[in-house]
């Protein structure tokens, strides 16, 4: 019988300029946060393995919200805090 007791990951706290989160498959976040819909300087960052974008800089929120959701689909990154 296992003593181990469950623990439910706590949300991270939201920045001011989130977009978009989503939920990995190993129960961490992806954010992809930046001014918006309009502008090349929206990025995205895991919560669970730290990767973000290649482009330092940025891109447009239509060019990056698919290669988040494809992070958070495969990712299997548990949050550590």
């Amino acid at each position: 019988m296992s003593t181990a007791t469950r623990t439910a990951f706590t949300e991270p706290v939201r920045p001011r300029d989130l977009l978009i989160r989503f939920i990995t498959v190993g129960g961490s976040y992806v954010d992809v946060t930046g001014p918006g819909e309009h502008f090349d300087t929206n990025r995205w960052n895991c919560h669970g393995c730290g990767a973000s974008p290649q482009l330092v800089q940025g891109d447009f929120l239509f060019s990056i919200r698919p290669d988040a959701n494809t992070h958070a689909t495969t990712c299997r990154a548990i949050p550590l805090t």
